[in-house]
């Protein structure tokens, strides 16, 4: 893969280039599969866009929401059509680019197809793309978030390499469980509380919009130590800077676990 498109996956904070000599957590394998000569053209300019702005009532939901996957991650080349089971309807697009790339990890394959999750509501949404003109890695890594001790972990090839207290969703504001994925990596100078946001694939199941944004739930600092181990925050995950540190340079399209162990 050519260094430019490879450096879009930092997501304005780390590029992946970097991941990859830091962490070693991506190895880019190529292009997926074989076209589907089959299948009726799509106007892509009728469907939504899933997104973190959008709600798309018909996705398919997915079916194993606390299942670990093989890393597999893909990120469309171009917009493309989103489709409820392999040659079926499509209902919905996904574009190339969110925060930074748009790295989604694969919870099911079939013959020429991959099942993917997204980052519109409602949460736990899936979709099958067809993979061609797909990029394809393998990210060797996972965080997990445990609401009821409320801490935060994570894992390199099935190995711990941390755990951190962390302040998770007050009981009104809950921080939403299931699997979701690392959306995006975002540095932004202007936020006090926290310069550094990572926007996950999820949003808060009781809030509609938060701050002037979706209610997207993200990962990130907070300047007071006294927040984390408690349920206080409205849906994000607050956690120490060391920990941050860590997750920021972990790969996008890698898969978060939510879970109330």
């Amino acid at each position: 893969m050519r260094r430019s498109r490879v450096s879009e996956r930092g997501g304005g904070s780390i590029g992946a280039l970097a991941v990859l000599v830091l962490l070693g957590g991506v190895a880019v394998a190529g292009v997926l599969g074989n076209k589907h000569d089959e299948l009726p053209p799509v106007d892509l300019s009728t469907l939504t866009a899933s997104s973190t702005q959008t709600t798309i009532a018909s996705a398919p939901l997915d079916p194993e929401p606390y299942a670990g996957t093989d890393g597999l991650v893909v990120h469309p080349r171009a917009e493309a059509a989103l489709y409820t089971a392999p040659d079926a309807e499509a209902f919905a697009k996904i574009a190339p680019n969110q925060f930074g790339a748009t790295w989604l990890p694969v919870v099911e394959k079939a013959d020429g197809w991959v099942r993917v999750l997204l980052p519109s509501r409602p949460n736990r949404s899936t979709g099958w793309l067809q993979d061609e003109d797909l990029d394809r890695a393998a990210s060797a890594y996972q965080i997990r978030v445990h609401t009821g001790s409320r801490t935060i972990e994570l894992f390199e090839q099935g190995k711990r390499l941390g755990e951190w207290k962390a302040g998770v969703g007050a009981k009104a504001t809950p921080t939403p469980p299931g699997r979701t994925f690392l959306l995006g990596s975002i540095i932004d100078k202007t936020r006090s509380a926290s310069p550094v946001v990572l926007p996950l694939g999820a949003h808060s199941p009781t809030l509609d919009t938060f701050g002037g944004g979706p209610g997207t739930v993200a990962i990130h600092g907070w300047p007071r130590p006294d927040v984390f181990g408690a349920a206080i925050s409205a849906g994000c995950v607050r956690v120490p800077r060391t920990a941050l540190a860590k997750l920021q340079r972990v790969p996008l399209g890698t898969l978060v676990l939510i879970d109330s162990k």
